[in-house]
């Protein structure tokens, strides 16, 4: 999505749901903040500026939502809902999965990962 992304993961036992998020958005958005700068300059940062005493920048909304995914049909439920977001008219960025290049569902049809990113629940 242009503003937002979806995603699902499982925390390795010894590792904190709360940690792990914290950590991903918090590298997450100094990548994105370095890229910015570099590829657009500095005033392209303009509407992520807050100017808090912890953070200049503020690139992800606070309090991300994240659900447990208890069962294989919960889990098929959300993958296919993640799939199918890009092609919903609200975003129009594709007609079917496959075609939205961020999409998981490359993978799944067997399309392949080209960020390298992408394993099957089964194959953790």
């Amino acid at each position: 999505m242009p503003n937002h992304i979806h995603f699902i993961w499982r925390i390795q036992n010894g590792f904190e749901l709360e940690t792990v998020q914290r950590d991903f958005l918090k590298f997450t958005a100094k990548a994105l903040v370095e890229k910015i700068k570099a590829e657009k300059g500095e005033a392209a940062l303009e509407l992520l500026y807050v100017g808090l005493k912890d953070r200049k920048y503020q690139v992800w909304k606070r309090n991300s939502m994240s659900i447990d995914l208890i069962t294989e049909e919960f889990f098929k439920q959300k993958l296919e809902y993640v799939h199918n977001k890009p092609c919903q008219p609200h975003w129009n960025l594709a007609q079917h999965p496959t075609e939205y290049r961020y999409s998981s569902a490359r993978y799944y049809d067997g399309l392949g990962d080209e960020f390298g990113l992408v394993t099957h629940m089964e194959e953790l």
